[in-house]
């Protein structure tokens, strides 16, 4: 699973030394120079903008300073540090390795992700999703999880701002749905399976697909059982690409489903171009829509899009009673949410 952009990856060091730590602005010198008293770390300053940290693990040093939230995004983008080892000379070629503090946050992420998946350390969740007419489970939605070396879990959040910061979204985007795959196959699932993923991480569906349709064949999944799901859609600014990628799965015997219906302007447009096999209603929309005239309105229009087109309609984030109520009412076939059940390691085999 690791690729030529996780092996090359540059290596923090994790020795003793000196930190050359070089400010856009006075300010922000003098804010750094609070955190490393605050530390306890020695420093002495060479300019007005410049200190010299003198530190005994640069890899952990930069582990702390990471964690410690006190620098925006912009502030880490204006201080740069270069690391030199005990007796290391500074030279103009070592000053070309200088890099952002932000530079070495993302490089960070991208080291810890690209572990994962080298390692095999990522798996899946279930949700269920359940036919509202007959009040079964219809599948299940998979949900990509990371475990680190201690067994914790980590979530999507962190997982994919790892990918987008570290410019590994390709290659975590394809080990989720390989993984999710994998791991529908282990938990026996023979019902639909939802797998997410993310249209602006692929290129060329042809090419960049392949290995998803390869590993769905050689488990033996039957196609119309494995429904890929577009999320992140109200981001898609090409909708030429994403039909061109929905047309790949489908040419493939898969079905498709677009995620968060409802929660931008552009939601009915994207219906009716792309004319997916499943709709599924943003929660935002679901949420206390018994009580919400407009979300009603909203809900009632996108049932009736999709009933024209032979699109089924799922609605998301149901918590309530009265919210499954209305759904089942006004026309929803599918349903998901903590209502029915949480995702969980293992799958809920009935309600």
């Amino acid at each position: 699973m690791s690729c030529i952009k996780c092996q090359t990856l540059p290596v923090i060091p994790q020795s003793a030394g000196e930190l050359i730590v070089s400010c856009s602005v006075t300010e922000l010198a003098n804010k750094f120079a609070l955190y490393l008293t605050a530390q306890n770390i020695n420093y002495k300053v060479e300019d007005s903008e410049t200190l010299w940290v003198s530190i005994n693990n640069f890899s952990m040093f930069l582990e702390d300073l990471c964690v410690f939230e006190n620098f925006s995004k912009m502030e880490r983008s204006g201080i740069s540090l270069l690391f030199l080892q005990f007796g290391e000379n500074l030279t103009p070629s070592k000053l070309k390795t200088m890099r952002t503090l932000q530079e070495y946050r993302d490089l960070m992420g991208a080291m810890e992700l690209s572990g994962l998946i080298t390692k095999g350390a990522l798996t899946a969740h279930f949700q269920p999703i359940v036919d509202l007419a007959s009040s079964t489970i219809y599948g299940y939605e998979s949900l990509a999880r990371g475990v680190s070396d201690e067994g914790k879990l980590i979530y999507p959040d962190t997982l994919f701002r790892w990918g987008r910061e570290g410019d590994m979204l390709f290659y975590l985007d394809r080990a989720c749905r390989e993984t999710s795959l994998k791991t529908a196959a282990v938990k026996n699932i023979a019902s639909k399976v939802f797998i997410n993923f993310i249209p602006t991480a692929i290129y060329d569906p042809e090419h960049c697909l392949q290995s998803t349709v390869k590993w769905a064949k050689q488990l033996d999944f039957d196609p119309k059982n494995i429904i890929f799901e577009v999320i992140e859609s109200d981001h898609v600014a090409d909708l030429d690409h994403l039909k061109k990628i929905l047309d790949y799965y489908k040419s493939q015997g898969f079905m498709v489903a677009l995620d968060d219906v409802g929660s931008g302007y552009s939601s009915l447009n994207m219906i009716a171009k792309l004319l997916p096999d499943i709709v599924k209603i943003d929660r935002e929309i679901i949420d206390h829509i018994d009580m919400n005239i407009v979300n009603q309105s909203i809900f009632r229009a996108i049932v009736q899009i999709a009933k024209e087109n032979n699109i089924l309609v799922l609605a998301e984030g149901i918590e309530r009673a009265e919210e499954a109520a209305f759904c089942t009412r006004e026309g929803a076939n599918l349903a998901q949410g903590y209502y029915f059940g949480k995702p969980s390691s293992e799958p809920i085999r009935k309600l």
